[in-house]
């Protein structure tokens, strides 16, 4: 092996106010499930623009001293005795998948973390260091991309053009509160515009971003829609951006609203007014697919593409997470297979997470789920859930499980499903067929 490949990665720590910096002496660690490694340079990829490091409060960071060859958990700064030591992690930007977590052991007083991914990440050569990959190469959500007067611009003209229309107030709130990439985007006239509609949801998903039980301590990232638009609202909303942007998408199903299937009253005949004006464009719908019966309506109408979101293909898990309330798995499975019947484009919004996703048990039952049924894309979506916890949620199922490793994993799908496309964002249908 190279020397270049050898080098260690420094460990990265941060002190009691958060000011983070690096450790002589010690690598970073990833972690998946009970899995340690130390960070190596081959292994990791500089830190992409636009992630975060994230400071971890009530947990110890996990580093390998590289003198001692062993892992250690430390509770204070090694170079400064007395002095504590807090977790750092890296919040990636979109488009690149975690390989690994940020190592750290919690204390006993360790409440959940927020709803994000943490991804490990060091220091060496003058830069961060993280255990990422990349899975999508298009720059749909670069931030260097939205200029913020740009968005301003568009703000004021969709005011002017559609001042009582109750959706384009809320993708305001959405893209100035939120910062939300896709609805900056919709303000831009390009690429994908979200279609918030539904108040309620049928699944109780632990990492749901809009909707958390107060006894959890998890905050919501976003406030959820409290209004349903009308089809003539949505409609309005999805032909300007349709008309405007090129191979523009129109997306159903958003982190600030609940199960969009659930408004198919709403959404059947937005979609028919659409239509009626414009066969340009691609409409989809994020989705937990819970659903069938009321599949048949939107594809009959006009519905191009649907991505259904799983943490997992084996039922037990998936139920463990998403705690599916009036429907189960198999109707998840039900759904995508009629899509395959109607000749839509299918995508697996795949929630994962180091040491469960490419634990052999669940990797074995990934290829042959792929193999029976019509998936034409997965979008490799980071977990942002605690990760600790996550585990725990799923038990056996994804402990003590042999980890073939998330690089490995990727290469696995893709040698067995050479046609299957891999991404993070919903296509246009002019790339169905890439």
């Amino acid at each position: 092996m190279p020397e270049r490949d050898k080098r260690f990665v420094k460990a990265l720590v941060a002190d009691q106010e958060g000011r983070f910096f690096d450790l002589d002496g010690y690598a970073a660690v990833g972690m998946a499930g009970r899995r340690l490694a130390p960070l190596l340079d081959s292994e990791t990829i500089k830190m992409p623009f636009g992630g975060e490091h994230l400071f971890l409060p009530d947990r110890r960071p996990i580093a390998y001293n590289t003198v001692t060859d062993q892992f250690e958990v430390l509770t204070e700064n090694p170079t400064a005795p007395g002095e504590a030591v807090f977790p750092v992690a890296a919040f990636n930007a979109p488009g690149y998948m975690i390989s690994l977590v940020s190592a750290y052991a919690e204390e006993p007083v360790a409440v959940p973390l927020p709803l994000f991914s943490y991804g490990a990440v060091g220091w060496l050569s003058g830069g961060f260091r993280v255990a990422a990959l990349r899975v999508d190469r298009e720059r749909r959500q670069d931030l260097r991309l939205m200029s913020s007067d740009k968005i301003a611009q568009g703000i004021s003209r969709l005011r002017m053009s559609m001042p009582s229309n109750r959706l384009r107030t809320h993708l305001e709130t959405c893209a100035l509160t939120y910062g939300c990439p896709a609805a900056k985007n919709f303000f831009l006239g390009r690429y994908e515009a979200p279609i918030p509609t539904s108040t309620h949801c049928n699944a109780r998903c632990f990492g749901c971003l809009s909707m958390q039980p107060e006894d959890t301590g998890i905050p919501n990232t976003q406030e959820r829609i409290d209004f349903t638009p009308t089809p003539d609202e949505i409609a309005q909303v999805a032909v300007h951006h349709i008309k405007h942007a090129r191979r523009p998408v129109v997306s159903f199903g958003q982190g600030c609203e609940g199960e969009p299937l659930l408004a198919a009253d709403v959404i059947e005949p937005a979609i028919r007014l659409i239509r009626k004006a414009t066969r340009r464009g691609t409409i989809n719908i994020n989705t937990n697919a819970g659903i069938p019966s009321v599949f048949e309506r939107l594809f009959d109408a006009g519905l191009d593409s649907i991505r259904v979101s799983m943490n997992s293909v084996r039922k037990s898990c998936y139920e463990a997470y998403f705690r599916p309330r009036g429907y189960g798995f198999n109707e998840v499975v039900e759904s995508i297979d009629l899509a395959g019947r109607k000749g839509k484009f299918v995508s697996i919004n795949y929630l994962n997470l180091p040491g469960f996703t490419d634990a052999e048990p669940e990797v074995e039952a990934f290829l042959s789920f792929l193999g029976g049924h019509p998936v034409n894309m997965i979008q490799w979506r980071n977990l942002n859930f605690d990760p600790v916890r996550y585990w725990q949620i799923m038990g056996s199922n994804g402990q003590g499980h042999e980890l073939i490793g998330m690089v490995t994993l990727l290469e696995k799908v893709r040698n067995a499903f050479p046609r299957l496309q891999f991404g993070y964002f919903n296509p246009p249908k002019e790339k169905f067929d890439a």
